[in-house]
């Protein structure tokens, strides 16, 4: 059987975001996979601009790494207490393409954000955000990565043992349920 299919999604634009970073060790302790980096640098949904030109190539490309992916991680700053808007903006546009990408499809939630909370409500919202495209969002283990600038090395992996053995415990969970839904 072919390694599975993992999309990695993050809620920071910025190349050296630690949520890049988080996503991407992610999908380094998930294991062998063919990973795939979405990108959430969409226009701002508009109905006039959907109902005048459709569903713009970039969206369209997003819901289908969704819905071709065996499992999802999603690695969402906290921005004034909430998830990005770069990350509710393409939950939106891919809310209108056709299909149910997200439907039952294992999806892993987890942040990293400046503050000590390490953007625990974001996490929290964003979930809030997924339950009516009905994927199997991950109870845990969370993973709320607290003064993330300070968390990860040259090479980009986290250098705290706890956050390591805490995401490795999660990557653990997805991979099964990506192998389950599979």
């Amino acid at each position: 059987m072919a390694d599975p299919v993992l999309l990695i999604l993050s809620g920071s634009l910025r190349k050296e975001a630690t949520n890049r970073k988080l996503a991407r060790e992610a999908a380094r302790l998930f294991g062998p996979a063919e990973v795939v980096e979405g990108d959430l640098n969409l226009p701002l949904y508009d109905g006039d601009v959907e109902a005048a030109s459709g569903i713009p190539a970039e969206v369209q490309m997003l819901a289908d790494q969704i819905a071709r992916a065996d499992a999802v991680v999603i690695s969402t700053p906290e921005y004034n207490k909430g998830p990005s808007g770069v990350l509710k903006n393409a939950l939106d546009w891919v809310s209108r393409t056709e299909g149910t990408p997200w439907q039952d499809k294992p999806v892993a939630v987890m942040s990293a954000a400046a503050g000590r909370a390490g953007g625990e409500r974001s996490q929290m919202i964003l979930r809030s955000f997924l339950v009516p495209f009905r994927p199997q969002v991950l109870p845990g283990p969370e993973v709320h990565l607290a003064g993330s600038s300070k968390e990860f090395d040259d090479a980009g992996q986290l250098t705290s043992e706890i956050y390591t053995k805490t995401l490795t415990e999660l990557m653990t969970q997805l991979r099964a349920a990506a192998t389950t839904a599979r």
